[in-house]
């Protein structure tokens, strides 16, 4: 079974993906800054890195592994590791390659917009549904992996 490895800096899941991560028995690294950083933290391993802007980033891209699953909000993240690894992002949504151009070209809209002094009011806040959704899409895709391994394919 691969791990799960989390951008945990903003991840309103946790609580689900620790869940699945014992149902599967499957190792769950968070990736977080300092600035997140909790003595309480006891579900998963918790790794920490600088708060500088790409930290995290470039932490979760040097410990993942072929076949690993991330969880991340951030396209561009998802974009880089896209070719060995399954991205979900915080709404239970997968990352395909096919679509991945035009999030990218979508995310550098908004920047420019950013930029020219234009905000948007970001992403929506994230409902029991979306919760519901991400639960049962990762569930699903846990389970066809456990599946696949018993039967030895």
């Amino acid at each position: 079974m691969p791990r799960m490895i989390v951008d945990a800096d903003a991840c309103p899941v946790k609580t689900e993906i620790n869940q699945l991560a014992e149902r599967y028995q499957i190792d769950v690294v968070f990736v977080a800054s300092y600035n997140h950083f909790s003595p309480s933290k006891d579900e998963g391993t918790w790794v920490y890195v600088d708060t500088d802007k790409e930290s995290a980033d470039l932490k979760i891209v040097n410990l993942s592994k072929k076949g690993d699953i991330v969880i991340t909000q951030d396209i561009g993240l998802a974009s880089m590791l896209l070719a060995k690894c399954t991205i979900f992002s915080n709404r239970g949504e997968m990352y395909q390659n096919d679509a991945m151009t035009m999030l990218l070209e979508q995310r550098e809209s908004r920047a420019k917009a950013r930029r020219r002094g234009e905000y948007g009011k970001g992403p929506r806040k994230l409902t029991e549904k979306d919760r519901q959704t991400f639960t049962q899409n990762l569930d699903g895709f846990l389970m066809n992996l456990n599946d696949e391994g018993v039967d030895g394919k």
